[in-house]
């Protein structure tokens, strides 16, 4: 498979609370508790069955990890499962945290 897309977090940050966009944080668990996108979803190995049988593959996804590079596998891996329209998130949640600071919350 060809080199998943990818989105700046500048257009990510734009799509962010759009009905049809699904943010999804594929860090461990703790660094997601910490601090993550609003409304992200914490997607991890022991969960990736279930997301993908119950989420509308007609969604778009944006899958972001710490710097951008493990959140190319995981968007390979569900645009592989039958998703049409994902993207990873260049310069993952750290680019984020920088540039976007007021807009991440925790879980704590």
């Amino acid at each position: 498979m060809d080199r998943p897309p990818e989105i700046s977090t500048e257009n990510a940050k734009k799509r962010l609370g759009e009905d049809n966009i699904i943010f999804i944080d594929v860090r461990d668990a703790a660094s997601y508790s910490g601090s993550h996108i609003p409304y992200a979803i914490h997607v991890h190995d022991a969960n990736i069955a279930d997301f993908i049988k119950e989420t509308d593959k007609n969604k778009t996804v944006i899958v972001y990890c710490y710097h951008g590079n493990s959140s190319l596998g995981g968007a390979a891996y569900l645009l592989e499962n039958g998703f049409e329209d994902v993207f990873s998130m260049e310069g993952g949640f750290e680019e984020w945290r920088v540039a976007y600071p007021s807009d991440t919350q925790s879980s704590a």
